[in-house]
């Protein structure tokens, strides 16, 4: 029998192993603007280069007022080597003019008014929300998506399916923290290719869908 508890239970307390992910320990930490920013610095980008480029950028400016006085190439330099940063450098200006302009300089804790500001997508919406406003939200990104379908918890074809189809299914307790949980396990243990099975928990509990080979 699969019991949501027992696994996300068992992955919790190997997940000690593990260094959290940069933007976790940024939640903990800093304002629902700084979760916005990292996360969005996160996306095609390892995790150690995400944090190392955060703090330069926080640094120097950790407020959206701020942040959008930084010149754009300085800005740039500021955050490479993360992937596609002249792109997200012209995006986190324009979200800082948006959010000065607009919202008073306060991040929207709505994932649809989130939604509205360039480069952000549903996972970095549901991210701030939850992490950064502990609000209900459900932030799937690969590991999310590849880990619950490979558990065959689900049955899913890409992260938007995923996030509503765990809506439907997963207990609301584990909303907040199932992003976390999955995401440092998706590092370590439960990697797209062969899988570390032998080392996993939950390995009895998995369907190992679409798993070729393991370890």
């Amino acid at each position: 029998m699969f019991d949501i508890d027992i696994i996300l239970t068992a992955i919790k307390k190997k997940n000690k192993e593990f260094i959290e992910p940069a933007v976790t320990t940024i939640s903990r930490e800093r304002t629902p603007f700084h979760v916005l920013i990292s996360c969005i610095l996160s996306l095609r980008t390892k995790d150690q280069t995400t944090k190392e480029a955060s703090e330069r950028l926080f640094a120097i400016a950790d407020k959206p007022e701020d942040m959008k006085r930084i010149p754009l190439q300085k800005l740039e330099k500021l955050i490479y080597p993360v992937g596609f940063y002249r792109r997200k450098a012209a995006n986190i200006r324009e979200i800082c003019e948006i959010l000065t302009k607009i919202y008073e300089g306060k991040v929207p804790d709505e994932i649809d008014e989130l939604l509205k500001l360039n480069g952000v997508g549903r996972k970095t919406a549901n991210l701030v929300v939850s992490m950064g406003y502990k609000k209900p939200g459900i932030c799937v990104d690969v590991h999310v998506h590849r880990i619950t379908n490979r558990w065959g918890y689900i049955k899913s074809k890409n992260p938007t399916e995923t996030e509503f189809a765990l809506r439907k299914k997963l207990p609301p307790k584990h909303w907040l923290s199932i992003n976390d949980l999955l995401v440092t396990y998706g590092q370590n243990i439960c990697v797209p290719v062969s899988p570390k099975c032998s080392l996993c928990p939950v390995n009895t509990y998995c369907k190992k869908v679409g798993v070729v080979r393991h370890r």
